[in-house]
């Protein structure tokens, strides 16, 4: 056998290992990428339908406590706020994160204030209009925190693939990084207490 055929074998096993090594650690960060990415539309759509509920809340509050007109365009105000909000599932950087958090927070405030004013109008709170879409709302508070929790599962694994050895290499080279997990604001462990 010829000295130069033993380096030559050696390497292309090397390439072949490193090749398929390479393929499969990529096509698994993309599927479960896309997985997480998939799970923060499904956020993000939770987030649309408070934010759709709104002006039906609005406008049943404003029917009966006309002169709340400032609680009522601030509410008005932090919806705009938190709808031209958004994150590129792609991008979703500790940065970006923490300003759709603030402009979700904001828009949450606003609503407690909102819920306030309406403890002032009892026939408001036994309107049925009102009681259902009261309902609406707080169901689809539950379903954001739901979806919130589904997407953090869908991007652990993703995060944990790209950590193993030898995949952080491999995920340097594809210019793979972590995704950012949805993480509660600071002092959101305590519940405020919102009365309807």
């Amino acid at each position: 056998m010829k000295k130069w055929l033993l380096p030559l074998i050696i390497i292309a096993l090397i390439a072949f290992w490193a090749y398929s090594k390479g393929s499969g650690f990529y096509n698994n960060a993309i599927t479960l990428k896309e997985e997480a990415t998939g799970q923060w539309a499904n956020v993000e759509s939770s987030y649309q339908r408070r934010a759709d509920l709104i002006p039906n809340i609005v406008s049943t509050v404003k029917g009966y406590a006309t002169h709340e007109k400032e609680t009522l365009e601030g509410v008005i105000k932090a919806r705009a706020e938190a709808t031209k909000t958004t994150i590129n599932a792609g991008d979703l950087t500790p940065e970006k994160m923490a300003a759709f958090q603030k402009s979700q927070s904001g828009l949450s405030g606003a609503l407690s204030k909102l819920m306030v004013v309406v403890e002032k109008y009892p026939d408001l709170k036994a309107n049925q209009n009102f009681l259902e879409l009261q309902s609406q709302l707080e169901g689809t508070e539950n379903r954001i925190n739901v979806e919130r929790n589904r997407f953090n599962d869908k991007v652990k694994p993703y995060n944990k693939l790209l950590k193993k050895f030898p995949n952080f290499i491999f995920a340097k080279w594809f210019n793979l990084g972590d995704m950012t997990y949805f993480k509660s604001d600071s002092g959101s462990e305590k519940t405020p207490k919102v009365e309807f």
